[in-house]
């Protein structure tokens, strides 16, 4: 088994130190015999994109296993490392977590959503007296669940789904065994009934009150914007075609994303890097953090040691996974520079 040796200064700590990639484990002991692949500038914890939806090539397309292992090869190239699956087009197959050719796995398995409130045949669409003990299951089952508890209606107008009770009794069962819980939220009701229950994550957040914000700092409900995505629905949504109250919902909400997420950050909350659907932009998305008020260090862990450590996921530590990203120059210096890594470890594999 060949042994890794890589030496610079360790992000976030700005430590300079030798570790060692041994099989799937970092090492910070010395391990004879290793080949050094990188010496000098900065290492940084492999990336996480947490909020993703691999082996789907559009919204409302089925999942596609072929697909899957296309977008799993270009994260793993990218340096993602860990992706967060909040309710994807399909469960996740066996193959994808077990093969290190992917990237590593946290799933919410399928999103729990009211019928007819979600995209036709994406998760489980179920009546209001079943979202608790679905959720429940969907936990047991990959310890986390999604609740879509705001979508879109009929006529062309975008409300709360899921009754602020329902959305509380749902987060209480899945804490209660275990789980976490994500929520889709893009309306102010659904996001304020969301924090109130709970919540461990909002996901895009889109006219989410800025007064809950300390209320989510304070229980530690991350948000996760996802606003590389938001920028390039903006266009389509502004069309004439889209119904107005449609067409309105999504311009308002856009407006303020970015001075939402600013003071998101101002207030504690965990902001956290996800691309959503299609996957791999997870770099453009930290950019766009930096750009909207968040120091970059902050924006930068945003898609790394932050996201891990909210994952439960080390760092660079001993024994930790070996996932490490090699620099030559200081990517908190210059965001560009995480395009363009000079060693890239993921799973223990040096790519």
């Amino acid at each position: 088994m060949s042994v890794w040796h890589l030496r610079g200064v360790v992000l976030p700590e700005a430590e300079e130190r030798d570790i060692y990639v041994v099989g799937d484990r970092l090492s910070l002991e010395h391990v004879g015999g290793a080949e050094t692949v990188h010496e000098g500038g900065f290492l940084l914890p492999g990336l996480v994109d947490t909020h993703c939806h691999p082996g789907t090539a559009a919204i409302g397309e089925p999942l596609d296993e072929q697909q899957l292992r296309h977008h799993g090869e270009e994260l793993r190239a990218q340096g993602v490392s860990l992706v967060r699956v909040p309710g994807g087009a399909g469960r996740l197959p066996g193959w994808f977590r077990a093969d290190r050719g992917m990237p590593r796995v946290k799933s919410a398995g399928l999103a729990v959503a009211l019928t007819g409130r979600f995209f036709p045949g994406w998760g489980r669409q179920v009546s209001v007296a079943d979202v608790a003990d679905v959720a429940a299951q969907e936990a047991a089952a990959d310890g986390w669940c999604k609740l879509i508890v705001d979508w879109m209606t009929d006529d062309g107008d975008y409300t709360t789904s899921i009754p602020a009770s329902v959305v509380a009794e749902a987060t209480t069962r899945v804490h209660e065994c275990g789980g976490r819980v994500a929520v889709h939220s893009q309306h102010a009701e659904g996001g304020r009934a969301s924090v109130d229950a709970g919540v461990d994550s909002v996901e895009h957040g889109m006219h989410l009150p800025t007064d809950v914000l300390d209320q989510m700092a304070a229980q530690d409900t991350a948000l996760v914007p996802t606003a590389v995505t938001f920028a390039e629905l903006a266009g389509p949504m502004a069309q004439p075609e889209v119904p107005d109250r449609l067409r309105q919902w999504f311009a308002t909400g856009w407006d303020r994303h970015a001075a939402l997420v600013r003071s998101a950050f101002e207030a504690g909350v965990t902001v956290l890097a996800g691309t959503d659907l299609p996957p791999g932009h997870l770099t453009a998305e930290v950019r766009w953090l930096a750009d909207a008020g968040l120091p970059s260090e902050v924006a930068l862990g945003a898609a790394s040691w932050t996201a891990r450590n909210w994952l439960g996921v080390p760092g660079i530590d001993h024994d930790a996974p070996a996932d490490v990203l090699a620099f030559d120059e200081d990517p908190r210096a210059d965001l560009a520079v995480l395009d363009h890594p000079a060693r890239t470890v993921v799973r223990g594999q040096l790519l």
